[in-house]
């Protein structure tokens, strides 16, 4: 019986660190984060394009156009060699999380790129805008 107790106070320890992060908002926004990069580094236009908002979708309403778009005004996302989460600021307890993300280029120039992650009815976070910056020391955003 002490070992059944025991089982059952392991599990419910362990369940409640999977829920736990399976709800932090910087992790989900950065995950979708990594997997538009990855997208674009490979020209995958309908998996970088599934990422994007709602409102960038309305202004790009076509998966070519968009990755067109993002090689012309954030090519260092689409030479990206390496990239690092910095830091990230949560508003309105998570609805946005802004997400400072330090990328290599395969040209070893470094840029700083500032995501906005919009978190969407369904639960899930989107990328609804990106700035670019020519300083790459994380000072906050």
């Amino acid at each position: 019986m002490p070992h059944r107790f025991a089982l059952a106070f392991i599990c419910l320890i362990l369940c409640s660190f999977s829920s736990a992060n399976a709800e932090d908002p910087v992790e989900n926004a950065r995950k979708v984060i990594s997997g538009q990069i990855d997208a674009i580094t490979a020209s995958d236009a309908r998996t970088a394009y599934s990422f994007a908002s709602p409102g960038i979708r309305s202004l790009f309403p076509d998966e070519s156009r968009f990755l067109d778009m993002v090689r012309k005004r954030y090519e260092p996302l689409s030479r990206a060699a390496r990239y690092a989460f910095g830091r990230s600021k949560l508003v309105g307890g998570g609805e946005l999380v802004f997400q400072e993300v330090i990328i290599s280029g395969r040209d070893t120039k470094d840029t700083t790129a500032i995501y906005e992650m919009r978190l969407q009815n369904d639960g899930s976070y989107k990328v609804n805008g990106v700035r670019m910056l020519e300083k790459t020391a994380s000072t906050g955003i």
